[in-house]
């Protein structure tokens, strides 16, 4: 078995860049991703700044930052600048928990109760308000696996559809600004209905928040530490982290509030134009070490670091001789879970996701191209990906050997469409096929 905490040699993890065309695009058609980027979003003030990564066939194929990373201050967008990730952070997440199972540590059929006691009598929300609820009994159990797809009845405060999610923000569960500790979340979560029984619907939740407290509680370890010396370390993605070290605060963006008419306000009450400043990197609270280790959305990364993550899953686990999880987890974590292979559209109850819904599945950890032609976006089957609050995104697509990543730092993802926009033009940049 592979030394998991022995890191890669640096030659083996820095990733090569060959001319496009050698790679199966076009070149040409890569620029226009950013001057789509320019035209559309940084001239227009909607974005600050923009980094855009294409990896195919072993090699990035295009690099670009364009704009600012912090507007007020003038500080050029560059190819080390630190991102928050926010629900990027998922996928980590998920992968570690997949390496306790891996272990034999834990399994996904197995009650969530096992691990966690005072949720032994979860009960599921009918009529009410907090904290007079009117509750019934959950048709069964919450399992390991209704964390990993977010079945589990969990919600976000966010989402703003029912009094469980006003429940939610009224003690702070899930915020984009983290509150408390991991077992004081346990603790509240044990006295709010869940939204539904578990297995019944999917729903984008606090669920992968659980998963990092799993993981201190299985491993022995505090969730930080782990995601160091398993993911980490051993990769060699030395800017990834619950906060940003004073050393590197000069690198790290501002995150700003996008105000087009009728989208959501993070913070931001006096929001006047295209942007107004939500996260000041110089005051930030990710400036020091935060006392919730928020396993669905506390991270903070750089897109090379990124790249080398997701360099490990499209190589089937591995990278320069560091195995994170094994090939047929992989394959397992990237097959849709949703209950009677339905798509979101079928089984969601969520008004927001990271993913659009049509022909789209879950896995563990990640969304999961199921029918291409039901999204109305050129892609491939078995492609999967996830986004951040922040509009951060990626997508890995295992048929055409390719990563995509894009970075920028503009609250909420729903603001604008940049998603869908850069799907089309990568896919248009493709000269030569896999398929």
């Amino acid at each position: 078995m592979l030394d998991q905490t022995k890191p890669a040699s640096a030659s083996s993890l820095t990733p090569l860049s060959a001319a496009p065309e050698s790679l199966g695009m076009s070149g040409a058609a890569l620029g226009r991703v950013e001057d789509h980027l320019k035209r559309r979003y940084l001239d227009s003030g909607r974005f600050p700044g923009t980094q855009t990564l294409i990896y195919r066939r072993g090699a990035i194929a295009h690099r670009a930052v364009q704009g600012y990373a912090d507007v007020e201050r003038k500080v050029p967008m560059k190819e080390d600048t630190i991102f928050r990730i926010y629900s990027m952070t998922k996928p980590i997440t998920s992968v570690a928990f997949m390496m306790l199972v891996e272990e034999g540590h834990v399994a996904l059929d197995e009650p969530v109760h096992k691990y966690i006691p005072e949720w032994r009598d979860l009960r599921v929300f009918v009529a009410g308000m907090p904290p007079l609820f009117m509750t019934r009994p959950v048709a069964r159990p919450m399992q390991i696996v209704d964390l990993l797809r977010h079945t589990s009845g969990l919600t976000y405060g966010f989402q703003q559809r029912s009094n469980v999610d006003a429940a939610y923000r009224e003690k702070k569960i899930g915020e984009v600004e983290k509150a408390g500790t991991l077992q004081s979340m346990i603790d509240n979560l044990a006295q709010i209905p869940l939204e539904f029984s578990p297995g019944e619907a999917w729903n984008y939740s606090v669920s992968t928040d659980v998963l990092g407290y799993l993981i201190e509680k299985i491993s022995g370890k505090p969730f930080d530490q782990f995601l160091q010396e398993r993911i980490f370390d051993p990769l060699g993605m030395n800017d990834t982290g619950f906060h940003v070290p004073a050393d590197k605060a000069h690198r790290f963006a501002a995150c700003y509030n996008a105000t087009p008419g009728g989208m959501a306000s993070f913070h931001s009450p006096g929001a006047k134009g295209s942007l107004t400043l939500q996260d000041d990197p110089t005051t930030s609270s990710f400036l020091t070490p935060p006392s919730f280790l928020s396993g669905g959305g506390g991270l903070c990364s750089t897109a090379a670091d990124y790249l080398t993550f997701c360099r490990a899953l499209l190589n089937r686990g591995e990278l320069g001789g560091v195995r994170l999880i094994g090939p047929k987890t992989l394959a397992l974590m990237t097959t849709n879970h949703l209950p009677g292979n339905q798509d979101l559209t079928q089984i969601s109850r969520s008004l927001f996701s990271e993913a659009t819904f049509a022909g789209v599945g879950f896995g563990l950890g990640f969304s999961v191209t199921m029918n291409p032609a039901l999204t109305l976006i050129p892609g491939s089957p078995g492609e999967y990906a996830w986004g951040g609050a922040a509009t951060t995104s990626f997508w890995i697509d295992p048929a055409e050997d390719l990563i995509a990543i894009f970075m920028t730092q503009v609250l909420p993802s729903s603001a604008y469409p940049v998603r869908r926009e850069l799907r089309a033009l990568v896919y248009s940049a493709i000269t030569d096929s896999n398929l």
